[in-house]
């Protein structure tokens, strides 16, 4: 499968933004983030497509492997608001959307806003909150708005939110509700270092904390326009088709009593899209889907008895069966 195919390609439109102001905003970022990540260069690539996808990224990991330093490297890269969210069990559904007040002087509610309007929103440790107030969550992810009291108030563009969790089997933890994990594009694991690469965490410490020493390199409105950039990256017909098939042969496959939605299809073409242009392509390629069909598809599979047994497949690997059973579309 070749990159240049003409039946993947199309010619470069001229309502995005250029292509080398692009790779360059790109790079700025991804190297302030290596700056103070280190050894995780796939995961950095998967948080950078999930931002100009105009997604939400979930991390899953046990404590201290750099859950919630990713999510704040990233945050800490732009020049834009951004707030954290330390969710707790004891975490109200208004602590994270806002709540109206009575105003005695104006006799009046009026609304004040939650942390949740920002355009970064860094949840931390989201599955320690009950089910009721992850599910604040849901309207904010889906479409960008919070309604209280009859009232719907816009949230800032760009809007993303990089949550952290820790594995459902760890104490004082509650499992993400479907149509959680469902808003969430990508999900994805940090993993433990290498030991190169903790050495020189290690090492980089010595003059203190390097997050505090990092500088904002791109705007909101850097990220707004890259975002506009990236969906307008061009999908062949046949490549779209490969996504649905992917798709569909989730809700066919013997492991699982529920496949991913349509909803995932559709985040599925914005991170093979981001994907392509963080790559310096103006096209996507089947390789762009089948990157991505795991972090994007894995977590959304609802598994039966047969799949969840002990020693059963679990999401990835259903993913991965999938990928090697699906054809994927071959230059004409």
């Amino acid at each position: 499968m070749t990159e240049t195919s003409s039946s993947v390609a199309s010619p470069r439109r001229s309502d995005r933004l250029d292509a080398a102001e692009f790779e360059r905003l790109v790079g700025l970022v991804r190297e302030n983030v290596r700056s103070v990540v280190e050894g995780k260069d796939e995961q950095i690539h998967l948080a950078l497509v999930t931002l100009l996808a105009g997604g939400h990224l979930l991390v899953e990991d046990v404590p201290g492997v750099g859950k919630t330093v990713l999510a704040k490297t990233l945050a800490a890269s732009m020049s834009a608001t951004v707030n954290r969210i330390q969710f707790t069990p004891d975490l109200l559904p208004s602590d994270v959307t806002g709540v109206a007040v009575y105003d005695q002087v104006d006799r009046r509610f009026e609304f004040q806003p939650g942390p949740v309007f920002a355009n970064v929103v860094i949840g931390d440790e989201i599955n320690r909150a009950s089910p009721k107030t992850q599910s604040a969550l849901l309207e904010c992810m889906a479409e960008g708005q919070v309604s209280v009291d009859g009232e719907t108030h816009r949230l800032p563009e760009p809007f993303t939110v990089f949550a952290t969790q820790n594995p459902s089997e760890m104490e004082g933890t509650y499992a993400l509700p479907e149509a959680q994990r469902d808003r969430f594009m990508v999900r994805m694991s940090m993993g433990y270092p290498s030991r190169e690469a903790e050495y020189g965490m290690v090492a980089s410490r010595d003059g203190g904390d390097p997050l505090r020493r990092l500088r904002p390199v791109v705007s909101a409105d850097d990220v707004r326009r890259m975002i506009e950039s990236a969906a307008t990256v061009y999908m062949a017909p046949a490549v779209g088709q490969y996504v649905v098939d992917l798709a569909r042969a989730t809700r066919e496959h013997p492991d699982v009593r529920v496949g991913v939605s349509p909803r995932a299809s559709l985040h599925l073409v914005g991170a093979a899209k981001a994907n392509a242009a963080v790559s310096g392509r103006d096209y996507v390629v089947p390789d762009d889907v089948a990157r991505l069909a795991p972090p994007v598809f894995a977590h959304r599979l609802v598994l039966n008895s047969r799949g969840s047994r002990p020693g059963g497949s679990d999401g990835e690997a259903v993913v991965a069966q999938i990928l090697q059973r699906v054809p994927a579309p071959t230059a004409a």
